[in-house]
């Protein structure tokens, strides 16, 4: 396990900062441990503070009123969540759950409030990855609505090559299940798009690990949403 001092230097949240600023961070940091299937916090609840990812990861969802499950993020090793709640002094807006056994650090509100209003720099370190947020929300989004289900597969894929730095081969790090419903779909639409775009030569699936074998091809799906011969 990661030393915790160098779990916060590496956060994208942290970058940049001195030693002293560090450990200051460091210093009210509070370890938390999740079982696999173990909620973080509720949709609604208030936010009290957020999180960094130590190891294991996260899934952020919603539950609509019929029981459906819609994923709106899966977070891992070095990522924060939960942080919006801190600024906006609303309550969490969607739910958390430990996808795999995993190990966080909790920062308190009031503390990490107080803790920004002595650093610039960090508070403009949060500004930026709320910036992030808001546009992978707007991609998300964008997905969602105007790409049918082989377009969001194409697209999650290219960025899962770009998130693993592979250049044909990805490893999936969650279900296809929990797939299925980041994509906004069910598991039998997925597998049946999986093995449409694996008969015209798009990927080759092998348990969890896919090849893309036409990345040409998959990149055009992803930007246009639809490709011939494929219904979502």
């Amino acid at each position: 396990m990661k030393n915790i001092l160098d779990v916060i230097s590496q956060t994208p949240l942290f970058g940049g900062l001195p030693a002293d600023q560090l450990q200051a961070i460091r210093a009210i940091a509070v370890t938390r441990r999740f079982d696999k299937g173990e909620r973080i916090f509720s949709e609604g609840q208030p936010g009290s503070g957020f999180y960094v990812v130590m190891s294991g990861r996260i899934k952020i969802f919603k539950v609509s009123a019929e029981g459906k499950e819609q994923i709106l993020h899966i977070f891992g090793p070095g990522e924060p969540f939960g942080e919006v709640p801190v600024f906006s002094g609303k309550p969490f807006p969607a739910n958390a759950e430990a996808i795999a056994p995993s190990q966080l650090l909790f920062f308190p509100k009031q503390a990490f409030i107080a803790l920004t209003s002595a650093t610039p720099s960090l508070a403009l370190n949060m500004l930026a990855v709320l910036s992030l947020r808001l546009r992978q929300f707007t991609v998300q989004i964008e997905n969602l609505s105007l790409k049918e289900v082989p377009g969001r597969l194409a697209s999650y894929l290219i960025y899962l090559a770009a998130e693993q730095a592979a250049a044909d081969t990805v490893a999936l790090t969650i279900s296809k299940g929990q797939l299925a419903s980041l994509l906004g779909t069910i598991p039998e639409t997925l597998s049946r798009m999986m093995a449409k775009m694996a008969g015209m030569g798009l990927i080759e699936v092998e348990g969890r690990t896919i090849r893309l074998l036409d990345r040409d091809a998959l990149e055009n799906l992803a930007r246009t949403g639809k490709l011939m011969g494929i219904d979502g």
